[in-house]
């Protein structure tokens, strides 16, 4: 099957240069990144969290970049099925791709590996704001409303229609939502969200959604989601949370949800950030309750009574998460205002090296990481959001699946009644069936070691 749509939109104002660089025989990494992540948002609503598994399964998919005196087409070779209807591309998929071009060509042009690598905390955070600003997500005089979301994309019904009530309280409220734009905790608080904005007759509703390419086949944007941006990596996709973020909601999740919650921890517990406003609520249903005393127990033991003091956990009441949002959202108001910081993008948050620089989840890398407490407690933060970024990408990431298939699983190693809580956190989540979706078999990518 071959199916051509003419680009709307900015899209359709490319120069001969940015054509001929997404054309396949012009740059081939630039090309290839852009045909994985173009598979992947026309495979929303897919029920697989395995990249390896859509790239097999559409092998033949191809995105021929056709010269026209236009401007520019796109042809889809074997697309997905799925994001058809009588015969037509639905009108959301088509926005999606062009969300992939506009933010892989943007970031191929004018960040390229060696650009990144080279720059500087400060530079680092320019990139962030500058793909957003080009994405239009960033925009001035708009209130202090975005409340990022995050959470498993693997949780069971009962928490998948706890994270709609809440996303609807909040959207009774006139909060927007952003989320890692994937099904579960990403999914529930936007569909929530859109009743509640339906009945308040709010018909700018924001869904953001923030990926990167190596998560985005494994988690592809769910239909809600109507600005999608792709950062070029976890760190970044991180950074731009915790900036846009006037306010966290974290429901329950595994690997990815801890990597979350143990970066912004890291990032608040640092000196410089200690007047910041930002609130934190933890929160899910009643029959979720052992799984954050359990995440509670952890954080207390690993980073201690000051890390705790960050954030609240709220348990079963919905209105009651809303309300505070509502509050802490306000107070971020008041901060920014008074410190004279954007209501947009909060560039007075100090972070720090560690949480901006890619971490290449290797075996070696892995081994090495520093997991004692002999350092700031902001840097053993650092060094655990990294063991947990190396198990989301050992279980969803088509580069990670492959390293284990060929040099065997993760060895994390550590001071060793860290390890422990470590141990049994990790084994809850397996248990829960948190570290992949219901029906699947997990085979830990990772092992602890307690010795």
């Amino acid at each position: 099957m071959r199916f051509k749509i003419s680009p709307r939109g900015s899209m359709s104002l490319l120069s001969q240069l940015e054509i001929n660089r997404l054309q396949q025989s012009s740059d081939e990494q630039l090309y290839k990144l852009f045909r994985n992540c173009c598979l992947a948002v026309l495979n929303a609503g897919s029920t697989t969290d395995s990249s390896e598994e859509i790239f097999e399964k559409y092998k033949d998919f191809d995105v021929n970049v056709i010269k026209c005196e236009r401007g520019v087409q796109l042809e889809l070779v074997n697309p997905p099925a799925e994001a058809f209807v009588d015969g037509e591309l639905i009108a959301g998929m088509q926005e999606l791709v062009e969300a992939v071009r506009r933010d892989i060509l943007f970031t191929g042009e004018r960040y390229n590996a060696q650009t990144l690598d080279s720059a500087d905390t400060h530079t680092l955070t320019h990139v962030v704001f500058d793909i957003l600003r080009n994405a239009q997500v960033v925009q001035p005089n708009l209130e202090p409303n975005v409340i990022v979301c995050w959470g498993g994309h693997s949780i069971n019904e009962v928490e998948y229609k706890y994270t709609k009530e809440v996303g609807y309280q909040l959207g009774l409220r006139s909060l927007n939502i952003c989320t890692g734009c994937g099904p579960g905790a990403m999914k529930g608080p936007m569909k929530g969200a859109t009743i509640g904005h339906a009945k308040q007759r709010i018909v700018d509703g924001r869904y953001l959604g923030f990926t990167e390419p190596g998560i985005i086949a494994a988690e592809p944007p769910n239909p809600i989601v109507n600005e999608l941006v792709i950062l070029p990596d976890i760190e970044k996709r991180l950074e731009a949370f915790v900036r846009c973020a006037h306010g966290i909601v974290i429901f329950p999740g595994g690997a990815g949800t801890a990597e979350e919650l143990l970066y912004i921890l890291g990032i608040l517990m640092h000196p410089e950030n200690e007047r910041q406003v930002l609130p934190i609520i933890l929160t899910g249903p009643e029959s979720s309750r052992e799984y954050f005393d359990a995440i509670d127990d952890f954080v207390t033991a690993t980073l201690g009574d000051d890390a705790r003091k960050l954030y609240q956990i709220i348990v079963g009441a919905p209105a009651e998460v809303a309300k505070a949002m509502t509050q802490g959202a306000q107070a971020v108001k008041e901060y920014r205002r008074d410190t004279g910081d954007s209501y947009c993008f909060n560039w007075t948050l100090h972070i720090e090296e560690a949480f901006q620089r890619p971490f290449v989840p290797n075996h070696d890398n892995v081994r090495n990481l520093n997991l004692h407490r002999d350092q700031a407690p902001q840097a053993l933060a650092a060094d655990l959001r990294r063991a947990f970024s190396a198990i989301v990408t050992g279980n969803v990431k088509d580069d990670g699946i492959r390293a284990i298939r060929k040099h065997g699983v993760f060895e994390i190693y550590g001071e060793r009644d860290m390890m422990k809580k470590l141990d049994v956190l990790l084994r809850a989540f397996v248990e829960q069936s948190r570290m992949k979706l219901p029906g699947s078999v997990y085979h830990p990518c990772y092992r602890v070691i307690t010795d």
